[in-house]
């Protein structure tokens, strides 16, 4: 899986599948359950932390589901006052595509997506944003896959905050469908403009990392708690608090994921002696134990 994930640690696999659309996916699935093999649903590995011994079963690959397409309001009972338009971006479409897909529709308001690194799928997952903003404000309703069903699920019948969306214990989410506003395409390229720039200046780390890996405490900025304990630039093994952005851990060369893990736990102890905060990851952590 170091091949599959943006830290480029992790064991292998058993089975990596790329399903090609939702009937592929519903078969790979229906055949995994007559074979009782377990399985993950993963995009591009940019928020993924996968333990040394790798993963029993299947990973599947929902980098083939990456189609973005506009939706006339007229499909929409749901339409919110002072939008002005419905993008549909499936879950291995890029954030960046699905902004500038928007932008040539002449729609905009997600534009601090742009820079974070990942997909669609990865972004409605744990409610990615920036600048006070989530994408799940901006999602009208989300197509999952659930109990071997796929149907819409509207955000009012959803339960989602800061950097989290609940779902149910082997929920795939294939698509979402944004409520966007109407806007001018110069409007959106410098929203696009001062996100990459402030993410280059903030967040060029020079190594691969999996981006912020903790969360932030509520009212609190988890790289100023790190700092504040002393921790930018220490290092287990191959991976490190990064020198430029320390909630970044970030691979420095023939690091492990077991490097990442002592790291981390080494970064919460000395936040919490010093603070009393206790951290809590933002990356997903997979993996046989």
């Amino acid at each position: 899986m170091s091949l599959h994930t943006s830290l480029k640690v992790g064991g292998p696999a058993d089975i990596f599948a790329v399903p090609q659309d939702a009937d592929d996916l519903l078969n790979l699935l229906t055949l995994l359950g007559e074979q009782n093999i377990p399985w993950i649903a993963v995009g591009k590995g940019y928020n993924l932390l996968v333990r040394d011994k790798g993963i029993r079963g299947a990973v599947i690959s929902l980098e083939q589901f990456n189609r973005i397409e506009q939706l006339p309001l007229s499909t929409h009972s749901t339409s919110v006052e002072g939008r002005g338009g419905y993008i549909r971006a499936e879950a291995g479409a890029e954030n960046i595509s699905v902004v500038r897909f928007a932008q040539q529709k002449g729609l905009g308001g997600i534009g601090f997506i742009a820079g974070i690194p990942g997909t669609i799928g990865g972004a409605i997952k744990m409610n990615a944003g920036a600048y006070g903003e989530g994408i799940l404000e901006r999602t009208d309703h989300l197509t999952l896959l659930r109990a071997g069903k796929i149907a819409n699920y509207y955000m009012n019948d959803l339960d989602f905050g800061y950097r989290h969306l609940k779902l149910a214990e082997g929920d795939i989410i294939l698509a979402a469908v944004l409520s966007l506003e109407m806007r001018e395409s110069h409007h959106t390229e410098e929203e696009i403009r001062k996100d990459l720039e402030l993410r280059r200046s903030k967040h060029n780390v020079g190594h691969p990392s999996a981006g912020s890996f903790f969360k932030n405490p509520q009212g609190q900025a988890a790289w100023r708690l790190i700092d504040a304990a002393g921790m930018r630039s220490t290092k287990v093994g191959g991976a490190q608090v990064s020198e430029v952005h320390s909630n970044f851990l970030v691979n420095t060369g023939n690091a492990t994921t077991q490097h990442f893990l002592d790291l981390a736990e080494i970064v919460k102890n000395a936040v919490f002696a010093l603070s009393g905060v206790t951290l809590e990851e933002e990356v997903r952590i997979v993996g046989e134990i």
